[in-house]
C-alpha cells in the first residue's frame, strides 16, 4: 500500500548512489509532502531534476520543500480531487519551471478498513474520485499544459498496490480501486503512445501512514511473509519510480511492477 497521506521513512536497500537522468527534466510527484511521495521527489531531485509536489498540509508540504531544495521545489497545497487544484499545480509548475516532463500520479486514500458489506457507498465514491478519477483527470491535464512548451510528457507513473492485484481483507474496496488504476494504466499507455509511456508501480506494505493498520504492534510477524525479510521502506519505492519514469525504461510502457518484497512468489497456485 502506498499513497500521500504517509509517513517518514527514509532507508532504501540501495548502495549506488544516483546518476543524473533527470537534469533538465521537470516532474510533478502528487501527494508528496512525506512518505512515498517525498522519497521519489527526492530521488528525482538527487539526479538533477526539479519538481513540483503536491499534499493537504500546506505546513508540512512547506517543509517538504526545504527538504528538497527550494531552488529545486515548488509546493503547492490541496487535495488531488479538486479541479482548481490541479489547473493551479500544473499552471504554477510550467510557469516557475517553463516545461512539464513526467507526472507521478501518487496521491491516494484508503479512508475505510472492514469488510465491503459495511461499506457506506458515499466512501466508495470517494475513493474512486481520488485514487482513479483523479489520477486520470491529472493524466489529462498534464498532457494538455506540456504540449505547448514544445516538449510533450515523456512518462507517467501511477502508484497502485499489490491490493490491486489479490484479495485484501479489510482493505478490499482500496484494493477495487487500484486495481482500476492498473488497468487504467494499460488504457492510457496505449492511447498516449508514442509520445508519453505510462507505468505503474504495486508497492506492499511499506512502513506509511496509511498502511500502519497492517504491521503497527506486529512488524516481525507481517515481515515474516516477505522473502526478503523486512517490511519496505519509500526509498524501496523511489528507486523503481525513478527507473521507469527515466530514459533507462524509454522502451517500457502498460506495465505494473510489484515491489513486494518478494511476496508473489509465495502466491499459492
Amino acid at each position: 500500500m502506498a499513497d500521500d497521506d504517509v509517513a517518514e521513512g527514509f532507508g532504501s536497500g540501495s548502495e549506488g548512489g544516483p546518476g543524473r537522468r533527470f537534469e533538465g527534466r521537470v516532474a510533478l510527484v502528487t501527494g508528496a509532502s512525506r512518505g512515498i511521495g517525498l522519497a521519489v521527489a527526492r530521488r528525482i531531485v538527487a539526479e538533477g531534476g526539479r519538481v513540483a509536489i503536491t499534499g493537504r498540509d500546506a505546513g508540512t508540504l512547506d517543509d517538504a520543500v526545504a527538504r528538497l531544495g527550494a531552488d529545486r521545489a515548488l509546493g503547492v497545497a490541496g487535495k488531488a480531487d479538486d479541479a482548481e487544484h490541479r489547473a493551479a499545480t500544473i499552471a504554477r509548475t510550467v510557469e516557475r519551471f517553463g516545461r512539464l516532463d513526467h507526472l507521478v500520479n501518487n496521491a491516494g486514500i484508503n479512508p475505510a478498513y472492514g469488510p465491503l458489506a459495511g461499506l457506506e457507498t458515499g466512501v466508495a465514491r470517494k475513493i474512486l474520485e481520488v485514487n482513479v478519477i483523479a489520477a486520470l483527470e491529472w493524466t489529462r491535464e498534464a498532457v494538455d499544459s506540456a504540449a505547448p512548451t514544445g516538449s510533450p510528457l515523456r512518462s507517467i507513473v501511477n502508484m497502485a498496490s499489490v491490493a490491486g492485484t489479490a484479495s485484501g481483507p479489510n482493505i478490499a474496496f482500496y484494493g477495487v480501486s487500484k486495481a482500476a488504476l492498473i488497468n487504467l494504466t494499460v488504457q492510457l499507455a496505449d492511447e498516449l503512445a508514442p509520445a508519453t509511456r505510462v507505468n505503474a508501480l504495486a508497492p506492499a506494505v511499506v512502513k506509511t501512514r496509511l498502511a500502519r493498520a497492517l504491521y503497527e504492534g506486529r512488524e516481525e510477524q507481517a515481515a515474516a511473509a516477505y522473502p526478503l525479510r523486512r517490511l519496505g521502506v519509500p526509498d524501496d519505492v523511489a528507486g523503481p519510480a525513478a527507473f521507469l519514469l527515466s530514459d533507462d525504461a524509454a522502451w517500457v510502457t502498460g506495465q505494473t511492477l510489484l515491489v513486494d518484497g518478494g511476496a508473489s512468489v509465495r502466491t499459492a497456485l
